[in-house]
């Protein structure tokens, strides 16, 4: 197909028949491929810096260092496929009926009596820091916050959204009662 002049008042050929004639052509292709190329080795090797690297493709430098396993060997058979499968759609059908025995959330936004009731009554510390709170019950109210937060932290130092429903926040006492006295 050209984009020149003398093609101009001529209609364009038309791609979907030779696209569709070739697409037989294609899968057959696509299914002989798998066995063609047999297992993928799975190469295992340390760099310089002493990371640990698995890839299929090793450079050449790490070569005599690279252990290399049959990918083959960790695939399932149709047995232990069915298996896996079938614990699956167990899982899944447990998950879908403890979802229907939920009670559900009128559309009101407001939880129903059942709701509620599942949740934690009290929040820990129970208590909640006023004006007239002294320092050193702050600091307890302080330390018994962060104890509560400690199970919804991250590796990384966050704190999961699930710790607030059950821990109250707290905030530092040092700028009003200074650094802690032990």
């Amino acid at each position: 197909m050209s984009i020149f002049p003398q093609n101009l008042g001529r209609p364009m050929p038309r791609r979907g028949a030779r696209g569709l004639a070739l697409a037989p052509l294609v899968a057959v292709m696509l299914a002989l491929l798998p066995p063609a190329l047999g297992a993928t080795p799975i190469c295992r090797w340390k760099d310089d810096s002493g990371r640990t690297h698995l890839s299929e493709q090793v450079p050449d430098q790490y070569r005599k260092l690279a252990v290399c396993t049959d990918s083959k060997q960790y695939e399932l058979s149709p047995e232990q496929q069915r298996a896996t499968d079938l614990r699956a759609d167990q899982a899944r059908a447990r998950a879908a009926s403890a979802a229907a025995a939920r009670p559900a959330v009128p559309a009101s936004g407001v939880p129903s009596a059942a709701t509620a009731a599942s949740r934690p009554v009290a929040r820990r510390p129970a208590e909640a820091v006023t004006e007239d709170t002294d320092c050193a019950t702050w600091w307890r109210l302080y330390d018994e916050s962060a104890e509560c937060f400690g199970p919804f932290r991250t590796t990384r130092g966050a704190t999961r959204v699930e710790g607030f429903d059950v821990c109250n926040v707290i905030q530092s006492p040092e700028p009003k009662c200074g650094p802690r006295l032990r």
